[in-house]
């Protein structure tokens, strides 16, 4: 394991899932970490998980849309436990549909939350960072903002959105020593993808060259390994964990 004593982490979208997994393997790895979702009682789930690991971790409820929820978290989160030093923005969500019948509302909602939360986030915590002169952003995209989908143009726009993001804020901050990343899973294992079909999960499997899907174990060491001091010399990058599906 990748050695995170001493750093505070923050993990939104963090009450199951990759975030949930991704939040375990930091705290594994010495951090503190504060676990953000819509669900508190869920994150407070994860937080307990945290602590029997021996490291020191808080719930906060917050909507990546709003833009004063996450501010107060950030606030809540730097008070209780100390100055944030890895940002993990996993929260997302989908409101499929084809082009020309998606309705406004789900393109909006997911623009919303999957990528100007992103913004919202990463802007809360860089004034921290930039003090510490540390810091790391590690944000989650999708294969899919790289092959695209059908049924997913809100989606795409919002991840594809995400990678151009990471490559801005990398340049912008890497003279305060902050990195940032992106993570691209494939198809994982998750809450989302178990209520895929037996059809629909074998087509995926076909497009998968190590014909597995993958764990949110694997997302989560690719992120601890970005936050760590090993990754220090990575910058704008985006790390495909994906089998192969995407090359």
């Amino acid at each position: 394991m990748f050695s995170l004593d001493g750093q505070i982490a923050l993990v939104t979208g963090g009450s199951q899932g990759i975030g949930r997994a991704t939040a375990l393997v930091l705290a594994r790895c010495g951090a503190d970490v504060a676990v953000m979702a819509r669900s508190l009682d869920k994150c407070e789930a994860v937080a307990d998980e945290v602590r029997a690991e021996g490291r020191r971790a808080m719930a906060v409820k917050g909507n990546m849309g709003a833009a004063a929820e996450i501010k107060a978290a950030v606030e809540k989160v730097s008070s209780e436990l100390g100055q944030i030093g890895v940002l993990v923005n996993n929260a997302a969500i989908t409101r499929d549909g084809l082009m020309l019948r998606m309705k406004r509302e789900d393109w909006d909602d997911v623009i919303n939350t999957n990528l100007t939360g992103v913004f919202l986030m990463t802007q809360a915590v860089l004034p921290m960072m930039t003090k510490a002169r540390r810091g790391r952003i590690i944000n989650l995209t999708s294969v899919v903002a790289q092959s695209g989908n059908v049924g997913q143009v809100n989606y795409i726009a919002a991840k594809s959105g995400v990678v151009g993001f990471t490559k801005a804020v990398a340049r912008e901050y890497a003279s305060r020593n902050i990195t940032v990343n992106a993570v691209a899973p494939g198809f994982i294992e998750t809450p989302l993808t178990a209520a895929l079909n037996d059809a629909a999960r074998n087509a995926m499997l076909e497009q998968i060259p190590l014909k597995r899907p993958g764990t949110d174990l694997d997302v989560a060491h690719a992120v601890a390994f970005l936050a760590s001091n090993e990754a220090g010399y990575i910058t704008g990058q985006v790390i495909n964990v994906n089998g192969g599906m995407y090359m």
